[in-house]
């Protein structure tokens, strides 16, 4: 740019000198004097032309010094006091220079030094391809961002930033409904005053919860409360693991009237509204779970639970079962045909109930149909299909899973039994192939769920789910008479589930078992489907002995030389372990015929075996479930087991 601009000047110059020679020349040929004059003015503008060109650019030429010194200074100036650390480094991953940022953090004398020696992370965060992190160090936040290129890394305080994003998260509203489970069945035959004392206890116990941790409580019902907190209490009452609930049932069993609560919370970043659902829907799901316990649900779906010490409480009056009854019945008389599918290898509680739902379809005079794979059956099960075969009509409406998806069409109902997982029944493409879905099962209602059911019957109340269909004869409009063969296999899905009546019973459970006495169940029939051979008892036997007790009153047995077991033997000695002196809870953990590890777990109801297994992965009922591990050894399931005890129970003893 200045050579061009001097380049005109010097042309502008030529053109102006060769014009005055011109006239010089003209002067002289005509008056002399006149043209000495000319050339005399002309030479002293030449001199004094020459000296100002000369000034002036020796003024440009120290105004340019001038300011790329400037320039230089403050590029100086600005890497000595930019708030923004700057560090070089070679291909080996050794500091080559730093910024006088650096200085006020770390050591001085940082060149040749590696970069972990800023923070031990950063080769690592090389290594991956990041583009940034953020790490604290003491109370101050950092934010490293990468420049691979030129193997540069800017350091910026961002501890502002990261103390604003925590105090909005901090904030995040947090919706909750909080339900008293069994108020109105507990209450129903109280006076008045006694109820009224009742309430106010649990009421103030509610509001001084409220208050301690500054959150917004409004009783909607009387056995329901709204709750409005922010995240930073919600994290305070998950430290606390929400002793509410051990609070309220302390305090309500002193009046021999155990009241328990369950809440259901909404949480994360979404709106009112959303938040609002979110918590309905934990309460669904902490209610479908048996009570007494908290769900606090994200807006992805994931869900944490807290609780669930009790087992669930018997329900008083029949009324649902009624009502369920009547709407199966509907469903049923609207389809053309019914399917009954239950979960994969089916225990005689599966087979019990699908072979009752098969009598509801027959009452209703719609064809049923029970999906099985007989390649994936266990032995008592194997004894009650060899029955169910000699039976003149039952036997021929057992069909495989691809028979039943051949079936599958728009006027098909489709009824899972004893289970509520999609991943665990036998054929998972009819639930997208058949839109009406009906749910029965006796399960602690989990996280995984059949997506958008007509029809759901979950109680964990209940001993098994051949007692809930027993219960669903029982209210069919047409009178109920049945065989023996089908009487007897609610019977032993009953007797396996409860151990033979002597765990998880109640009132219902055995007027269940009535009903079916009197419909023709066969107890000696019973007693020949749950016999085991010798073999399987020294199997289980072996299993026994191998146990050892871990922290206090834990029993674990690991499966001896890894030799693989079916799942009922390895219940069975599950049960076995919990009839030993000051054992409380039990574990079996052996590999299975698929590769795959299960461990079976019992209690007696004071220890949630239920949220050890789903620590796990699996699942169950408070006193009874289960889980399956894969690629894993039996030690290392061994130890996961015991880690995930410890989570629960704190390493402590029961009591």
């Amino acid at each position: 740019m200045r050579d061009e601009k001097k380049r005109g000047q010097m042309i502008h110059m030529i053109g102006l000198t060769i014009m005055m020679v011109a006239i010089v020349t003209i002067f002289s040929l005509t008056y002399w004097e006149l043209g000495v004059l000319t050339a005399l003015i002309f030479v002293i503008w030449i001199i004094s032309y020459r000296r100002s060109y000369k000034r002036q650019e020796a003024h440009t030429q120290a105004y340019i010094q001038t300011l790329s010194y400037r320039v230089h200074r403050a590029g100086e100036l600005a890497l000595a006091k930019l708030p923004i650390g700057m560090v070089l480094y070679n291909e080996h991953g050794d500091i080559e220079w730093v910024n006088p940022f650096i200085h006020k953090y770390v050591a001085p004398d940082l060149v040749g030094q590696p970069l972990s020696v800023i923070e031990e992370k950063i080769p690592e965060w090389l290594q991956d391809g990041m583009s940034e992190a953020v790490v604290q160090l003491g109370a101050v936040y950092y934010e490293f961002v990468f420049e691979r290129d030129a193997r540069l890394i800017y350091i910026r305080d961002v501890t502002e930033k990261e103390k604003t994003a925590a105090r909005y998260s901090n904030m995040r509203p947090v919706v909750a409904h909080i339900y008293l489970d069994n108020y109105d069945e507990v209450t129903q035959a109280m006076e008045d005053q006694i109820r009224s004392r009742l309430l106010a206890q649990v009421t103030e116990a509610l509001n001084r919860w409220a208050c301690d941790y500054d959150l917004f409580l409004r009783r909607t019902a009387s056995d329901r409360f709204l709750a409005i907190m922010n995240q930073k209490t919600l994290r305070l009452l998950e430290e606390n693991r929400f002793g509410l609930l051990d609070d309220i049932r302390e305090l309500t069993a002193k009046e021999k009237v155990p009241i328990t609560l369950s809440i259901g919370i909404g949480s994360e970043d979404a709106s009112l509204r959303e938040l609002g659902a979110l918590a309905q829907s934990s309460l669904d799901l902490a209610l479908g779970r048996g009570g007494d316990q908290v769900a606090i649900k994200k807006k992805n779906g994931r869900v944490r639970f807290y609780g669930g010490k009790t087992n669930a409480v018997e329900k008083r009056t029949r009324v649902r079962a009624r009502v369920i009854s009547h709407a199966l019945t509907d469903f049923v008389k609207e389809s053309k045909r019914v399917i009954i599918m239950g979960h994969k290898r089916p225990d005689m509680d599966a087979v019990g109930a699908a072979i009752g739902m098969l009598k509801m379809a027959d009452l209703n005079d719609r064809e049923g149909w029970i999906v099985l794979d007989q390649t994936d059956i266990n032995v008592d099960v194997g004894r009650l299909l060899e029955e169910v075969y000699e039976h003149p009509q039952i036997g021929s409406q057992l069909i495989t899973p691809q028979e039943a998806v051949q079936m599958a069409d728009k006027d098909t109902l489709l009824v899972i039994v004893d289970t509520h997982k999609p991943a665990l029944v036998i054929e998972p493409k009819l639930l997208s192939m058949i839109d009406r879905v009906v749910v029965l099962d006796h399960h602690r209602r989990s996280e995984e769920f059949v997506k958008d059911p007509v029809l759901v019957y979950v109680e964990p109340y209940a001993s098994s789910t051949a007692e809930l269909v027993t219960e669903l004869l029982e209210y069919q409009p047409s009178p109920v008479k049945m065989d023996r063969l089908e009487a007897t296999a609610l019977l032993a899905g009953m007797m396996v589930d409860t151990n033979r009546f002597a765990v998880r019973t109640g009132a219902r459970t055995f007027a269940a078992a009535s009903f079916l006495r009197a419909n023709g169940a066969d107890t000696s029939l019973v007693q020949r489907l749950l016999k085991e051979d010798l073999a399987t008892y020294t199997r289980r036997a072996k299993l026994v002995e191998n146990a050892y007790i871990f922290r206090a009153g834990y029993a674990v047995a690991v499966a001896p030389n890894g030799d693989a077991y079916d799942q009922p033997v390895i219940a069975k000695a599950a049960d076995t372990l919990l009839s030993i002196s000051d054992v409380r809870a039990s574990f079996v953990i052996c590999g299975l015929a698929d590769g795959q590890v299960g461990i079976s777990a019992r209690s007696f109801g004071d220890v949630n075996v239920q949220t050890v297994m789903e620590r796990l992965g699996g699942g169950g009922h408070l006193s009874n479930a289960a889980t399956q591990l894969q690629g894993v050894t039996l030690n290392e399931a061994q130890a996961q087991l015991e880690e995930a005890i410890d989570h629960e129970y704190g390493g402590g003893s029961l009591g």
